[in-house]
């Protein structure tokens, strides 16, 4: 691979949001849910840390949760009207180095699949969907049976899965007592004894190359009509991944919203070409983070002019429905893409709480249906990484993305790594806002 190993790996991995709530949630069953989602966090971690790239890592953690039956997905999916399961899957990629090739599937960047059957592992259909583009790098025509397609439904992907020797199994694989009975309960609107979480699992990771990839698969909404296609598939609602170039003009008046520098920064950044030429040249300057800690400080760039770049991966979960509406994913990207320097928001965190925050966009988006239907329930996890050039090789040192995420509704959960002051890797699961108790 072409670039320095400059990141610290990162991951986190989330099991699904919904009405959470400690009084229906029982110490085994929240034990089970803990004890599954640090078993996945560790071994994908482990992976990351031994070199894996972003992707495989991130299809990795998501290939474990789909088989277990705790989680909406894969074997434990939930069950449509006529009492089917329609499976969907997506992946996503980008990378904080420009023109990078270190990414599997940075030809087509992302990919979704939808009503998927019997592929025991949709997040690999999507994988593979997303690696066999047909084409080479150069654009030369390329024989892996794919194509630039970015989704692709059942049945015609299910036969693509065969070609591809993905794995397959019966309907009795997929079938769990609980989901049924899920079902059952909710076509004679009988109440949930338990907590029931809106479904989808995803999982985010950086890898120590810079690269960002995003996963994430779900078996949809309980009691979904058939050929319902939701925003787990769904490019810019339940996921996104993106990198971007940020014009530094130089100085505080040429950053403001109302100088001239300003307004060429935001049209440079809407038109998606804000990197000076003296970067594309073949003497390109190597890039550093913009923090140790991987905070977010757009003004603090120890530059005076040039450009610094951004990357961001995110995953949603909860109320699909609402989250295609708001297209929350790429909007969350969006707001800080195409923020104003020093205005609101200054980092990924601010975005996911702009839209998936208590009395934010996908709250708002139910208006008066909020806390009667579910619509607007979820939440959103991602990472942030950021870059700014530099002349010497010995300024380049160990960087670190962000974690970040914010929900809504009584809870998601979700498993992170994280360092303590003493630089410490500590790991983190967690349902609710406070700690279990």
């Amino acid at each position: 691979m072409e670039n320095t190993a400059s990141f610290k790996p990162t991951l986190i991995v989330h099991g699904g949001a919904g009405n959470i709530q400690r009084s229906k949630l029982p110490p085994d069953l929240y034990a089970a849910h803990h004890a599954s989602l640090q078993s996945y966090l560790r071994s994908t971690h482990t992976l990351l840390k031994e070199g894996s790239t972003a992707l495989d890592a991130a299809v990795h953690a998501v290939s474990l949760l789909e088989d277990d039956p705790l989680f909406n997905c894969g074997r434990g999916s939930v069950f449509t009207t006529a009492g089917a399961i329609e499976m969907e899957a997506s992946v996503m990629v980008t990378s904080i180095h420009p023109n990078s090739t270190t990414q599997p599937g940075s030809i087509k960047r992302g990919a979704g699949v939808m009503g998927v059957r019997n592929v025991r592992h949709p997040i690999r259909l999507a994988r593979e969907s997303l690696l066999r583009a047909g084409v080479a790098a150069d654009g030369s025509p390329v024989d892996d049976g794919g194509s630039m397609h970015s989704q692709l439904i059942a049945p015609y992907v299910e036969t693509l899965a065969k070609d591809w020797g993905l794995e397959f199994c019966p309907d009795e694989w997929f079938f769990t007592q609980k989901r049924w009975d899920e079902h059952m309960r909710g076509l004679r609107g009988e109440e949930e004894p338990l907590f029931l979480t809106q479904g989808t699992v995803g999982c985010v990771c950086l890898d120590q190359w810079g690269n960002l990839a995003v996963a994430t698969s779900t078996g949809g909404l309980t009691n979904k009509l058939p050929g319902r296609i939701g925003d787990t598939p769904t490019l810019g609602a339940g996921f996104w991944a993106e990198a971007w170039d940020e014009i530094v003009s130089g100085g505080a008046e040429a950053m403001s919203d109302d100088s001239v520098g300003g307004l060429l920064r935001d049209a440079r950044n809407w038109l998606g070409d804000c990197m000076p030429q003296f970067l594309r040249d073949q003497n390109t300057p190597m890039y550093s983070s913009l923090s140790g800690d991987g905070s977010s400080k757009q003004l603090d760039l120890g530059v005076e002019k040039g450009c610094y770049r951004r990357a961001v991966a995110v995953s949603g979960t909860g109320n699909g429905d609402s989250f295609l509406r708001v297209a929350a994913a790429r909007t969350t990207a969006s707001m800080l893409r195409f923020s104003s320097p020093g205005r609101f928001p200054s980092g990924l965190a601010d975005a996911v709480t702009a839209v998936s925050g208590p009395g934010g966009e996908l709250q708002r988006s139910a208006g008066a249906r909020w806390n009667k239907t579910g619509e607007g329930e979820g939440g959103i996890i991602g990472i942030e990484a950021e870059l700014v050039p530099v002349n010497r090789a010995s300024d380049v040192k160990l960087h670190r993305g962000k974690v970040v995420f914010d929900f809504n509704c009584g809870g998601m959960w979700r498993a992170w790594v994280e360092e303590d002051a003493a630089g410490n890797e500590v790991e983190r699961i967690m349902v609710f806002r406070e700690q279990y108790q």
